[in-house]
């Protein structure tokens, strides 16, 4: 495009003046740019992305429901598609997680979950308002995501705005550290919620820790009745192994968020699911405990019917194998690209596998990401390092060719940076 673009784009430095490709359609792990080049995307197009772009049994739900209902209040109306899914993720989902709160991203789902968890302490009469997050998490760019998150170059122009959080250290090799420290804070008995990421951190850096101490984590917060929030966004919908990472650690959540894969990755929807005691907390002849939260798209038709066209692919096609097989062969691509002196801290969680590149300058704001970025674009491959580490988690109907593809403009990527 020659004409200079209204758009603002996100996380996007426009005064460098990189080119922003225009993409045309997609299908399956491809994107398809006006300039006829077929794009892998090796990232889910941001981990939303999971069965492939335009999967036809989604698009052909979501062509049905057009000609049906568009939109609807969600404030005491409801529609079958809705009333579709929700019952579906209660029969899919761990047992104990019987009610479904529509909300239309991941950011909104952790509003959703953080506030669900202070208004149930406010029901109930009991002063627990503090929340506890994990060092190096994200959950979102709204102002309770944000306060929940990371403190850094994320939101330090937004630190006003931002509520106080306890923070737990990352479980590193030795994960005591940080299970000492959930317990005393925990202890403390002020505690309203600990909000997670389970077995993988996303944008934080691709950090991924074991089940044993996910596991642990839980029990720390059950001991001292805190509510336990488990941030599924990004690692739910097969993206860690299993349909979730806390199947991993025989987890149940108080509170589960849910977005991204949720729709196959095709129309933004989100919901968050809780317990029986969360819904009790607000459920009253009491208008004032009602719980307040909506927005204008709630539980749309249209996004509805994507989820429940994505759930009818998990339960009557072979997923897992499909996921299992993808593990698989970006595990072996991991472990020869570890074999370089320039990668550092290989990690692989599910069909996510990521590594760190040795640099001088570290972290999200490390100079190698654009350059990267740039050479795998030129490569057709769209990957997006966080600043020196490189991940890739493709869609689950990645081909070996691409597979291979991708491997060698990693690997051309660190020969010209060396």
């Amino acid at each position: 495009m020659t004409d200079r673009s209204p758009v603002w784009h996100p996380f996007h430095q426009h005064g460098l003046g990189e080119a922003i490709p225009l993409v045309t359609h997609a299908e399956g792990a491809a994107l398809y740019t006006d300039d006829g080049r077929r794009v892998i995307d090796a990232i889910s197009s941001w981990w939303v992305t999971t069965h492939g772009h335009n999967h036809p049994r989604i698009m052909q739900a979501v062509r049905e429901q057009t000609e049906k209902l568009d939109q609807l209040i969600f404030a005491g109306w409801t529609h079958e598609p809705a009333e579709t899914l929700a019952r579906g993720l209660v029969e899919i989902m761990p047992e104990g997680l019987p009610h479904v709160f529509f909300s239309d991203s991941g950011s909104t789902a952790v509003e959703v979950a953080l506030k669900m968890a202070l208004g149930f302490w406010h029901n109930r009469g009991e002063p627990r308002a503090r929340v506890l997050v994990m060092e190096h998490s994200y959950h979102g760019d709204t102002i309770g995501a944000m306060s929940v998150g990371e403190r850094g170059v994320f939101n330090r122009a937004y630190e006003a705005l931002l509520f106080d959080v306890g923070t737990i250290p990352f479980p590193a090799a030795d994960p005591q550290p940080s299970l000492d420290a959930l317990e005393a804070a925990c202890a403390a008995g002020d505690v309203a919620a600990f909000i997670i990421e389970p077995l993988l951190l996303g944008a934080g850096g691709m950090l991924t820790y074991p089940p044993s101490v996910l596991a642990e984590m839980r029990a720390i917060c059950a001991r001292h009745g805190v509510l336990f929030i488990a941030d599924e966004v990004m690692t739910g919908w097969g993206r860690t192994g299993t349909l979730l990472a806390c199947e991993q650690a025989g987890v149940t959540p108080d509170i589960l968020c849910l977005a991204k894969g949720l729709t196959g990755g095709t129309m933004p929807l989100a919901v968050t699911m809780a317990s029986e005691a969360i819904y009790d907390a607000h459920y009253s002849t009491d208008r004032s405990k009602m719980f307040f939260h909506s927005s204008s798209f709630t539980a749309n038709p249209i996004c509805c019917a994507a989820a429940n066209a994505n759930l009818a692919i998990w339960c009557e096609e072979p997923v897992l194998d499909r996921i299992a097989a993808l593990s698989a062969r970006l595990g072996n691509v991991l472990a020869r690209l570890s074999q370089r002196d320039d990668v550092t801290n290989p990690r692989q969680c599910g069909t996510m596998v990521a590594f760190d590149v040795a640099v001088g300058d570290e972290g999200y704001l490390a100079e190698i990401g654009p350059r990267l970025r740039e050479h795998f674009y030129a490569q057709d491959v769209l990957l997006r390092p966080l600043g020196n580490t490189v991940y890739v988690m493709p869609p689950y109907c990645l081909s070996e060719e691409d597979v291979a593809q991708i491997e060698a403009a990693i690997t051309s990527g660190l020969d010209s940076i060396a």
